[in-house]
């Protein structure tokens, strides 16, 4: 008896330096055991700075490879050149062949059929151009003859027909005066209009080889 109160009066002097085990502990005890436990990561004190992993180091091989720069800058890159297709290169010289060759082209936006020695009459006054100025009309549509037709895409290239238009003058229709009036308005109003308009004449129109 007196072994065991000597045994417990000598527990209670000397510290507790361990705890008891977990399923001793209520529910909350071993929440906190565990946190304690586990291992936190080094924090480096203030003014060490942190260290940074160096980059890779490049390889041998590529390291003692010459680096070569040609005193020549690099060649531009040569042009797109669009050639014609087979049956165009193999009719168009019989289209060339045949007289009389007739184009659609267009001017500003307009359609006109003409041929060789017909006088157009512009529906508006061409701004820039004189009396005796001669034009080169590069945008078709139509290219033909009386047995072979050229049709584009929605143009033909300029480089295969040449027509020529000279500049004849400019017209100007009769005056024309037209009453306005308005519902229930005593007042009227007069306009007057006088439009004007370039004369060209096709002085050539001939079909270039490919």
């Amino acid at each position: 008896m007196s072994r065991s109160l000597l045994r417990s009066v000598l527990e209670l002097r000397t510290p507790i330096t361990r705890l008891p085990p977990t399923f001793l502990l209520p529910v909350r005890a071993r929440a906190l055991s565990t946190t304690l436990q586990q291992v936190e990561p080094e924090i480096p004190p203030r003014g060490v700075p942190a260290q940074t992993t160096a980059p890779p180091e490049r390889s041998s091989a590529a390291a003692s490879a010459p680096t070569t720069t040609s005193p020549f800058p690099p060649p531009p890159p040569a042009p797109f050149q669009a050639g014609l297709s087979d049956s165009v290169s193999q009719l168009l010289p019989l289209l060339r062949a045949q007289p009389g060759h007739y184009v659609t082209v267009h001017i500003h936006g307009r359609p006109y059929l003409v041929t060789a020695g017909d006088q157009v009459r512009l529906p508006f006054l061409m701004s820039g151009v004189n009396p005796g100025d001669v034009l080169r009309l590069d945008r078709a549509s139509v290219l033909g003859s009386r047995d072979y037709t050229l049709k584009g895409s929605p143009w033909i290239d300029g480089s295969l027909f040449e027509c020529r238009a000279v500049v004849l003058g400019v017209e100007s229709e009769p005056l024309r005066v037209k009453i306005k009036t308005k519902r229930r308005n005593r007042r009227s109003q007069r306009v007057k209009s006088k439009h004007r308009y370039t004369i060209l004449r096709i002085s050539e129109l001939k079909v270039m080889g490919p």
